[in-house]
């Protein structure tokens, strides 16, 4: 059995997205889903792409993805990578995938001197969270999510 991880590259957009609403659906946030995959091919693969996707497959085929971008810790003084959806299918989990995906990341992270590697997890969600947990994450409660979107963005965004 082998694992590979590579950048997702144009074409893989069907992938991308297959492994979006996968992830959807395991969250239960299915119905949360507008993006399609003209969306995952402008952003990912467009001119000037701000968002990147680890691509794993596992004996040739795809097992799981890592959605990525850069950010900026004031702090810090350093950018950093924010993990927006890590994924791997569901009969594949346990092999490592998971891990590989964030060892990835955290390698990159090191290369390009970066500050750190940020996620959120969902609260429910016992078996992730253990997981980041064995990988050395550290749950950060003492901060509360902020959202402005739909007419409350359009409000906000008036002159």
């Amino acid at each position: 059995m082998s694992l590979v991880i590579r950048p997702a590259v144009a074409g893989d957009e069907g992938v991308v997205f297959g492994f979006i609403k996968d992830l959807a659906r395991y969250e239960k946030l299915e119905h949360e889903v507008v993006a399609d995959e003209a969306d995952i091919t402008r952003d990912l693969f467009g001119d000037n792409p701000r968002v990147f996707c680890e691509i794993a497959e596992w004996d040739g085929a795809p097992a799981g993805f890592a959605l990525w971008f850069y950010t900026y810790s004031t702090f810090q003084g350093r950018h950093g990578i924010w993990l927006e959806d890590l994924f791997v299918d569901s009969a594949l989990r346990g092999k490592g995938i998971g891990k590989a995906l964030l060892q990835h990341l955290a390698q990159r992270c090191v290369a390009e001197g970066l500050g750190r590697l940020e996620w959120w997890v969902l609260d429910w969600n016992r078996p992730s969270i253990d997981f980041y947990l064995r990988q050395g994450g550290v749950m950060q409660d003492e901060w509360t999510k902020v959202r402005v979107d739909g007419e409350a963005l359009a409000r906000l965004g008036q002159p």
